[in-house]
């Protein structure tokens, strides 16, 4: 009988399969096959009436946090087929991940399959042939410690989320809260403020181009500005964040003043004061973790974390690269010889190091130590360079191994020596004053690594490092032309936004989280609208805000970063078997001389938090001394300034939002005016901004009188629209004409998914609004003869992107009959509610459709189960209308 292998995904069990034959049957769990319910309907029937199934669908706090697990809906398919596979089996090895969550899914599944036949437990860390060879041949058993973390972090992830959601539902109206999303957001908020509470300073310096002969064909080197007299003058690092001078000994100059400085120096006289050579080496980055390849391909590739790990965990299903998720720096004596000997045949022997380089990792608690991210060796034990698989990987895929096999390479290569020198030069002025210049340069004197790779920096504007600035040669004493001269101002700069890679950064030093939870972390914020982007930024909504102000006075803890850290480590304890979940679970909810996470979301102290106080951003006082707020709204961000409100947009930064730039918001004029009246009904006609966008209205709702309102059409302007078209928008609906089948009306409507034509029960949809007013009759019959919604149903077309990185076809945005939703002629997926599609761009559709995918093709109702629901039906209909008889023969009696 053949041997069952169950691994995660159908990509896994295809590479795998190949190497196994025969003998095996690979299979795919395609992720998690069950986990906590989602909703009360998803708990079973036997424990739905129990009290505490509702606070926390599916966990007990009172039963040492006994947990019901159920199959998901979309995987009771594949657990059949599973079952099916194991009945023709004589053994089975789980060959999920090895780390804590593919320790899980491996429990999960010997639970849910309830194997008669031997179980192993199968870990390799690439996908090669030696590798699943060795992984075959030793295999252990399942390690509860790892499933008891994973099923910690699970337990308190819902207990934190469910209970504290609730509170900032009824509070701020936010989606959600979680463990990790919740400090992330404050993280990123902190920043906001910093650059809210930042007081820009300037200061002028100057820049002379020098040269070492009066030889006007010669090369020049730039010198800038270091001291007057000897007192040093000032640069960005001198002033604090709110514009003031922390080096009182510097001076600050004006654009008079390095105007005047500019003119002399050119006509001064210039000579060298000193020069100073010093040797410096680099050494190289290591192997990348999965925070370091989130954080490279970010600055290098431009990636979202998502997208790198959608490309890493293809290539590594492929049997291209190590494991992905990972916060180790090893790398095996294989990796590290192969490493070498690349290095030997590509650059030389000199560039390899006398002695194999190990590097140890720095992660805080590190625990899912498999080995570094590097390429695996093909079948015959090579390691393949990127340009012999060109053609054979995606574009995601191509650039991101090409990147990891760079900086595997780069690894295990010699040191890069450099030369730097710094050169001071004294200008004496006319008016008796002495200038000094200062001048830097940087020779390399041995390449090393940098012939492979040079690490990114989270400054977009940083020097990598290995670009050469050659000086002349010079000595103390020599004469120096000043060829040229220019003064120029500066300012200091507020602390830089956090970006997907610097947060992804920041959360690993802080050791909050996992490297495998990085890119869904950063993905949620985004989700919940509690961060946007703004080209690659992240910027906090006011939503964030009031969410992190109420984490922040409410639940201290939970968004402390020692306390969200010290989590992370206890689970790593747990893992590991030094701690017990139970307790620790019983201690983080029920409270022990702190009070747990129970009393703090207890309905008790609901009203001891302040909604008004948490959803308000102090901006400052107008120069009446009257307070203005940002405020957080049912519909959206307002500003406040006492009885006055006003609307603003989502998309602005509130490090944007001066009290000036408030009070100008607050005192514009408002768009709501008066176009006229109706030649019909003498009523008033307005034109008005509202909660879902600009309207034209008939009536004055302050005088009692009925009204009708129309929305403006997406091509329209409040500013400019006339009486005329405002009339025209309040006459919708139109009666187009009679259908000539049977004389009935059909209307052209605006409706919430956009314009359309109704001829009693059918309907379609309109390509424009326009055509609302200029659709003939012959038209819209024609239109409403098309194919109903269905296969053949075209869409609207809203927006065409470039090629999906899986499919490689094109990618674009429709409007369809249940809104807006992205596809690429094979798959749709749904764009989310309250997103506008024009602000998806490519990355984030590729993102939508992937996530689709991995649901696995649409189902559809076979004839058999459509039978049986028209039977069901019809029986339902019989025993009704039965029902109704008896009712009547009954009352007949009664009355008789």
């Amino acid at each position: 009988m053949p041997k069952l292998v169950i691994v995660e995904s159908p990509a896994k069990a295809k590479t795998i399969g190949a190497y196994l034959g025969p003998d095996f049957i690979v299979e795919a769990s395609v992720g998690h096959i069950r986990d906590l319910p989602n909703k009360l309907d998803e708990v079973p029937d036997a424990f739905r009436a129990e009290p505490w199934v509702k606070a926390f669908v599916g966990v007990n706090p009172d039963d040492d946090f006994k947990a019901i697990y159920v199959v998901n809906k979309d995987k009771e398919g594949r657990v059949r087929d599973l079952k099916k596979a194991l009945k023709g089996a004589d053994e089975l090895y789980l060959a999920t991940d090895e780390d804590r969550e593919g320790e899980a899914i491996a429990w999960h599944l010997l639970e849910t399959l309830n194997p008669q036949v031997p179980v192993k437990r199968m870990v390799f860390h690439e996908i090669t042939k030696t590798a699943i060879q060795e992984a075959l041949a030793n295999p252990r058993d399942l390690d509860r410690q790892l499933v008891d973390a994973q099923e910690a972090r699970r337990i308190l992830d819902r207990l934190y989320g469910y209970g504290v959601s609730t509170v900032l539902w009824r509070k701020v109206q936010a989606r959600s809260a979680g463990r990790v999303q919740s400090v992330a957001t404050r993280i990123v908020v902190e920043r906001e403020r910093e650059r809210m509470a930042f007081v820009s300073a300037s200061w002028w310096d100057l820049s002379a181009a020098m040269a070492t002969t009066t030889d006007a064909t010669a090369p020049t080197f730039q010198a800038g500005l270091y001291a007057i007299d000897g007192t040093r003058v000032a640069t960005s690092r001198d002033f604090d964040e709110s514009g003031r001078l922390t080096n009182p000994a510097a001076t600050i100059l004006d654009e008079a003043a390095a105007t005047d400085l500019a003119d002399r120096v050119a006509r001064g006289t210039a000579s060298v004061t000193s020069v100073e050579v010093k040797p410096a080496t680099r050494r190289p980055a290591p192997p990348f973790t999965t925070s370091t390849l989130q954080q490279e391909a970010g600055r290098k590739l431009r990636y979202a974390a998502q997208r790198t790990m959608r490309a890493a965990q293809r290539l590594y299903e492929n049997g291209y690269i190590t494991y992905m998720r990972t916060d180790s720096t090893t790398l095996s004596a294989s990796a590290i010889n192969g490493a070498r000997h690349e290095i030997a045949e590509r650059y030389g022997a000199e560039h390899v190091p006398d002695a194999p380089r190990h590097y140890a990792s720095k992660a805080k608690g590190a625990q899912e130590a498999h080995e570094a991210i590097r390429p695996s060796p093909d079948d015959a034990e090579r390691f393949r360079a990127p340009t012999t698989l060109k053609g054979t990987l995606s574009g995601d895929e191509f650039a991101l191994y090409d990147l990891i096999w760079k900086r595997w390479i780069a690894s295990q290569m010699r040191d890069a020596q450099l030369e730097r020198v710094q050169a001071r030069i004294a200008v004496g002025l006319d008016d008796g004053r002495e200038v000094t210049l200062s001048a830097s340069g940087q020779t390399i004197i041995f390449a090393g690594f940098l012939l492979a790779y040079v690490e990114g920096s989270d400054d977009p504007e940083a020097d990598l490092g290995d670009r050469e600035t050659i000086l002349p040669a010079m000595s103390e004493g020599d004469a120096l032309e000043v060829r040229d001269t220019a003064a120029s101002g500066h300012e200091t700069r507020p602390p830089a936004r956090y970006t997907e890679a610097s947060l992804v950064k920041r959360l690993e030093e802080l050791g909050i989280g996992r490297p495998s939870t990085y890119a869904a972390t950063v993905r949620v914020i985004q989700d919940r609208e509690y961060v946007r982007k703004d080209a690659s930024a992240l910027v906090p909504t006011v939503l964030a805000f009031a969410v992190t102000q109420l984490m922040e006075r409410y639940f201290t803890h939970l968004v402390d970063y020692d306390f969200t850290a010290k989590m992370e480590s206890d689970l790593d304890l747990i893992s590991e078997g030094d701690l017990e979940y139970v307790p620790w679970l019983r201690k983080f909810f029920f409270g022990n001389g702190t009070p747990g996470l129970k009393a703090l979301i207890s309905e008790e102290r609901l009203p001891d938090i302040d909604a008004r106080e948490i959803n308000a951003v102090p901006l400052g006082v107008d120069e009446a001394g009257t307070p203005i707020e940002l405020r957080n709204g049912k519909y959206g961000p307002y500003l406040q300034r006492g009885d006055q409100t006003a609307s603003i947009s989502g998309e602005i930064a509130l490090d944007e939002l001066t009290v000036a730039k408030a009070v100008e918001l607050l005192e514009r004029p408002s768009d709501d005016r008066q176009l006229g009246s109706d030649p019909g009904t003498g009523q008033q006609v307005w034109v008005r901004n509202g909660r879902f966008g600009p309207y034209v209205q008939l009536g004055n709702p302050e005088d009692g009188k009925p009204e009708k309102a129309s929305s403006l059409f997406k091509d329209m302007d409040i500013s400019s629209i006339s009486l005329e078209t405002a009339l025209k928008l309040l006459s919708l609906p139109r009666t187009v004409g009679a259908h000539p089948d049977d004389g009935a009306e059909i209307q052209a409507l605006n409706g919430r998914y956009g314009p359309y034509v109704k001829w009693g029960k059918e309907s379609r949809s309109l390509d424009d609004e326009a055509a609302l007013f200029t659709i003939t009759l012959e038209e819209a019959v024609a239109k409403l003869r098309e194919p109903k919604y269905g296969a053949r149903r075209s869409a609207t077309t809203l927006k065409e992107l470039g090629k999906d990185p899986v499919s490689g076809e094109d990618m674009i945005i429709k409007d369809g009959r249940f809104g807006a939703y992205v596809t690429d002629g094979e798959y749709n997926a749904t764009i989310p509610k309250g997103v506008d599609p024009q602000s998806i761009d490519d990355e984030r559709a590729a993102e939508l459709l992937a996530e689709r995918r991995a649901k696995g093709p649409a189902k559809k109702a076979s004839k058999k189960r459509s039978a049986k629901k028209t039977a069901r039906k019809a029986t339902k209909k019989a025993t009704k209308k039965t029902a109704k008889k008896t009712a009547k023969k009954t009352a007949k009696k009664a009355t008789g």
